[in-house]
């Protein structure tokens, strides 16, 4: 990539992270609010100036189109996210949005009609911060949820994702409404990596084997409020001290099944939450993570049986929210991953994913993968995130690469016969 065409890159990056600035350069930029908004409406002005034609459909995805030769051949599709943490920074999600948007958009200054159509995408409410659990619209598009119970979902002040849906896409009454879950050739998505194992290695791509498997659950310890001072001890059926015995045994079982396990207990409600009175009700939430699909099953079998073991005098209630099998990319845009690092003289190595991204629906759909870059001593989902300006030129310049190798392919998908790289799940 030339060094103006990455000057762009950054800039707009730069740009985009002021929508939504909070101290210490984060970004709060939460799914389907005024910042979101905004955000769309930057990066829109962005592809019209490119020629491209911006899209949504009713999951409010935003697409925005280089029209290829064969209309009706399936799109390559290129992208990520735009939402954000609460306390999130300024490159997870919108690294892959802006790079894919780059690329795009010189195929379209080239002059050269694509076989297909090239699509920038960014996926709706991918962090889950607001409505839960995340990956919203890669899963209405991919067929994974269905929009209704997607839209059933609420947030913390009761608002439900279908009236958030309705009140953000009014705000776009011209963009085309696109059908959910259209045929698609391949997807690539290029994001920071979110962990240290680049940066350690000192190599500025990664080529991504796959993600681990992820699931959650939503409990809730229902006991009885009463007076601080006068209920004893042995009458309390306290949720805030059943709670804490969940959480011990939680993490005590967990770290015990295996060292490679990753358990998170991220949100915690007390009720009434107030200094003088027993709780009544707590809900959290459970955030379980493997790569081996069978420690994971086992893991989340253990769950229920533990929070009942450990509620004492509260009822307790375990729902599963999300169960997503560890998934490998496609062999062949790994491959062709590769060649462009090699062709670029950009050294790359293959990892696996700890972290989950709108890719794994994706793949169960067409040939994925996804390309990583560095992010400083791994931090993610807080406002020092930061990828050095070289390692994202390099992780872009990969990317126009492959989509130009696909733009123009007679056929799609690719053959699935290559070898695979080194460090694949098994």
């Amino acid at each position: 990539m030339p060094a103006s065409e990455f000057d762009r890159l950054w800039r707009r990056l730069m740009a985009l992270s002021e929508i939504g600035a909070i101290p210490g350069g984060g970004v709060d930029r939460q799914a389907l609010t005024a910042g979101e908004a905004s955000a769309w409406r930057r990066v829109i002005e962005w592809g019209r100036e490119a020629g491209l034609h911006p899209a949504t459909d009713e999951a409010a995805n935003l697409f925005l189109v280089l029209p290829g030769r064969d209309r009706a051949a399936a799109p390559v599709l290129l992208g990520s996210h735009l939402d954000t943490q609460p306390t999130g920074g300024r490159f997870d999600g919108a690294a892959g949005v802006l790079a894919a948007l780059d690329a795009v958009t010189d195929l379209a200054a080239s002059g050269r009609v694509p076989a297909r159509d090239c699509v920038v995408v960014a996926w709706m409410n991918e962090e889950g911060s607001r409505f839960a659990p995340g990956m919203m619209g890669s899963e209405a598009f991919c067929g994974v949820r269905d929009l209704a119970a997607i839209r059933a979902v609420r947030d913390a002040d009761g608002v439900s994702t279908g009236d958030a849906l309705e009140r953000f896409l009014a705000g776009f009454p011209d963009l085309p409404r696109r059908p959910l879950g259209k045929p698609v050739a391949a997807y690539l998505e290029l994001h920071i990596e979110q962990g240290p194992v680049l940066e350690a290695a000192g190599i500025p791509v990664g080529i991504v084997t796959g993600i681990q498997g992820k699931k959650t659950y939503a409990v809730r310890l229902s006991g009885a409020e009463g007076h601080a001072g006068t209920l004893a001890m042995a009458q309390r059926r306290d949720a805030v001290a059943a709670f804490a015995r969940c959480a011990a045994a939680l993490h005590h079982e967990m770290g015990s099944l295996d060292p490679d396990i990753k358990l998170t207990v991220g949100r915690v409600q007390v009720t009434p939450n107030a200094p003088s009175v027993v709780a009544g009700e707590v809900r959290f939430s459970i955030d379980l993570r493997h790569p081996d699909n069978a420690v994971l099953d086992a893991a989340g079998a253990r769950i229920a049986p533990l929070c009942e073991a450990e509620a004492g005098p509260c009822a307790v209630a375990v729902t599963p929210l999300v169960d997503a099998p560890s998934n490998a990319f496609d062999p062949g845009l790994r491959d062709r991953i590769g060649r462009a690092a090699v062709e670029l003289g950009i050294p790359a190595m293959p990892l696996l994913s700890a972290a989950g991204h709108d890719a794994r629906h994706l793949a169960g759909r067409c040939p994925a993968a996804m390309i990583f870059v560095p992010c400083r001593t791994g931090i993610s989902h807080a406002p020092a995130e930061w990828a050095e300006p070289a390692h994202l030129a390099a992780g872009a310049a990969i990317l126009a690469r492959v989509l130009e190798d696909l733009a123009f392919a007679d056929a799609l998908p690719l053959p699935p016969d290559l070898p695979p790289l080194p460090g694949d799940l098994r």
